[in-house]
Order: structure tokens, then sequence, then C-alpha cells
């Protein structure tokens, strides 16, 4: 079977290179020599490079903590401008992210990694080499989040790995454990490393050579994204005769019968005007009359909401001049399949009043996701934490009181999923008359 390499000789050298220095040079720089040598155009060289060291990086033994680092930025920088979520392998790193078994440094790298656009801080490790990162990694200074939290966060739509399918879950991976071991060591063995080898015809694979950069590096050249697939050695079954009411697929040179599509010719007046009212209500209030109108038009017709012009990174924009048909227009969405881009969209916007009502009134008129609730909870708390302006934080904090309190009093949220954090909110906040009620709230509840 002819595959195709996912790597060329030069590329698997020089990448080798780029994981080597992780010993002496900062993650920034070679970040940017990677950009150098491979920038975003090139998308899907990216991918395969990354497809190569996720494969690496499923064994943990197969490269050095140094370069498992390196080899995790790589994977993250290599879709750090888009959503996470569109990230390929962004279930790769959330899994690696919750291994228990992984060293406490790498897990708490990659959460940085995750959260990189909104920690300040992460400049800063950027300019450190990954064997002075290990060096000084404190573990006292990260905070583990669990799996559903990260996966609510990062890939809140992802359930399913987009590059599986039914043929592609039958093959047999072209990386495997090297059965072989040199005479004398055992699996416990400082001499014995499990070196992988690559399921290709006519390459024999290196055993106990002790050079695991050399072994790598063939592997990066020799690596493929086919994999080793099952032959159909029965010939393909004839096709079913078409049964009447079944899609056909029409060829120009058969004789079908057309069916006119009544509908082209319909009204469509209504959904343009709803479609420019939601235009004007991205950028300002909305009059009364016209607010009145949006509601009607998508209460007369609620498909209407799909052909609006709302996508998931126009919300805040609504959320912030007309909160009311926000709230409208998430309801009707609720059974999209989008809406989860709309719930990762709102948690992570910036925390306001209207934000915080349109959360509010959708968690007394439909059902959310428990996770989602409790990411914009601790969102809220965090946004409190980390404002400069005292009198904007004050402000903050007596709307994030009566909001934590409307959603206990009308037991939408479980308090005790929340007690600590919320309890440690109040205490840091008790001079503000609202958070010291809430803290007597908190009290009743126990």
């Amino acid at each position: 079977m002819t595959k195709r390499k996912m790597m060329s000789g030069e590329e698997s050298k020089w990448m080798m290179e780029i994981l080597n220095a992780g010993d002496q040079r900062p993650f920034d720089e070679l970040l940017a020599d990677f950009n150098s040598k491979f920038p975003p155009r090139l998308l899907l060289r990216r991918f395969h490079l990354s497809s190569s060291l996720s494969i690496l990086l499923e064994n943990k033994k197969t490269l050095k903590s140094t370069q498992r680092l390196v080899a995790f930025a790589i994977l993250h920088h290599s879709y750090s401008a888009q959503h996470p979520s569109s990230n390929p392998f962004i279930s790769f790193l959330v899994n690696a992210a919750c291994d228990e078994e992984a060293e406490k440094y790498e897990r708490a790298f990659i959460l940085q990694l995750l959260g990189s656009s909104n920690n300040a801080n992460f400049k800063e490790v950027l300019k450190l080499s990954a064997a002075d990162y290990i060096k000084v990694f404190d573990p006292s200074s990260i905070a583990f989040l669990q799996h559903e939290q990260l996966k609510l966060q990062y890939c809140f739509k992802v359930n399913v790995d987009p590059f599986k399918h039914l043929i592609k879950q039958n093959y047999v991976k072209n990386v495997v454990p090297d059965p072989d071991m040199p005479q004398g060591c055992d699996e416990n063995s400082p001499e014995y490393d499990p070196y992988l080898f690559e399921l290709q015809p006519g390459v024999k694979p290196k055993i106990g050579s002790g050079d695991r950069d050399e072994m790598v590096t063939g592997l990066l050249q020799n690596l493929s994204l086919e994999g080793v697939g099952p032959q159909w050695i029965r010939p393909l079954p004839p096709r079913l005769p078409v049964l009447d009411g079944e899609l056909v697929w029409l060829n120009p040179e058969n004789n079908h019968e057309f069916l006119w599509d009544h509908g082209m010719c319909a009204d469509t007046s209504r959904g343009a005007a709803v479609r420019d009212l939601i235009a004007k209500a991205l950028k300002g209030a909305l009059a009364p009359a016209q607010h009145e109108q949006v509601l009607v038009e998508l209460t007369n017709d609620p498909k209407l909401v799909y052909h609006c012009g709302l996508t998931p990174r126009k919300l805040p924009e609504l959320v912030e001049n007309n909160p009311l048909i926000a709230v409208e227009v998430l309801i009707k969405l609720m059974n999209s399949p989008e809406i989860s881009e709309y719930f990762i969209v709102l948690v992570n916007m910036d925390m306001s009043l209207h934000s915080m009502e349109v959360v509010n009134r959708l968690t007394t008129a439909v059902e959310l996701p428990t996770e989602f609730v409790h990411m914009y909870i601790t969102n809220c708390i965090s946004s409190c934490e980390n404002i400069k302006d005292k009198y904007m934080q004050n402000r903050l904090v007596r709307l994030v009181c009566v909001f934590l309190q409307s959603l206990i009093r009308n037991k939408i949220i479980n308090v005790q999923d929340l007690f600590i954090e919320v309890q440690a909110f109040c205490i840091e906040f008790s001079r503000i008359r609202e958070a010291a009620g809430l803290f007597r709230l908190l009290k009743t509840m126990e």
C-alpha cells in the first residue's frame, strides 16, 4: 500500500533540531522559527506536522521532557490565531492536561497554553526555555481543572474527533511499541527505552541503538496519516433498486421528471425586515416599535431566527445593545446544533449588567447546561477580582451578588457545587453590603 508521508527528510531533521533546542532556547524564539519555516498560509503542512507530533506525544517515553513541552507548544501555536474549538487537536490537548499520570509541570504548561489568550503572564513563560520552565515550576501556583470544565471552556461542541470515521477506526496504527528488547534488559531497567518503529515494508526497526534522536527523526520522516488499513477482499455489492420517495442522483444523460418548488417565489419580505432590524440592533438600541416588531415576527415564525443574520461572533454586540432581543433569539436557537457556539461566546464575553441580565433571563426561561452556568459564575467572580478600578470593582461586585442571590433563590443552581468559591468571594468583598447579604444567605443554606 502506498502511503503519503507527512514530513520530508529535511523537515524531520529540522523539527528534531527545534525539539532539542528547548534545552537552551526560549519558547518564543522556537515558535518564531516555526512561523518562519511554516507560515500560517501553509495550513495543510502545519496539520501534517502537528499530526506527527501528536503521534509521538501519545507515548510518554518517546520524547524527553523538554522535547514534549516544545511539541505541545507547537501543537497549540499552529492554530492559536483561531478559536480553540477550531483547533483539530484541542481534544488531544485537553486530555493531556487532565492526564493524572503525566508530570505536573507538563499538565500545568498545557493549561497555560490553553488559557494563553486570557493570561498576561504567559508571555513571561514563553521567554523561558523548556529546561528552565521545568526547573522553576511551582506546583502550588497552578489550579488543575477537571476534564469537564476544560471541555466546556475550550471544546464545548467537540464530542467526536472530526478526523476519524468508521474506516479510520479499523486501521492499525502505523506506530507501535517495539516488541524486541535487548538481552539482559527489562522494562524497569534504565538502559531500556521502549522504542517505536514504523510499520513500513522493507524498513527494519533499530533495536537497542541508544540513539533516541535518530530514532525520532526516522519516525517523523516515515509517519503517515493513513496507517495500515484493512484490505477489502470482497467485490462491492450491487446497488439496491431505488424506491418511490427516495432521493436519486440526477445524471444529465438520463431523463428525469423534475418537480417544481412552489416555495421559490414565496414572499420573503418578513425575513428581510427581521434581518435589517437585527443588523441595526447590533449597532445600537432599537426604538420601542422596532423592538416589538422583531419579537412579534420571531413569535409568529420561529424559523426566522435561522435567517436573521446573527452569528456567534456577533452575539456580544446584540447582548450589549439589545439584551431582551438577545434572550428571545437564544431561546429560539436552543434546539439548534450551533447553540453550544453561542454559549461559548456568551460565557467568555466581558462581564456586564446586560450579559448578566441575559443569562439570568435564560435560566428562568429554559434549562441551561449546568456546566455553562457554573463557568459563567466563575468568570464573573474572576472579573471582579482582576479589575483595578475600585469604583468599577465595587459596582460589578454588587451586580454579581444580586445576580447570584437571584440564581440561588430561584433554585437555578445548587449552591453546594460552588459554595467554597462563592464564600471566598463574599469574604474578600465583605466591605460591600450586597456581598455581606449574599454571605448570610449562604449560611442559611448550610
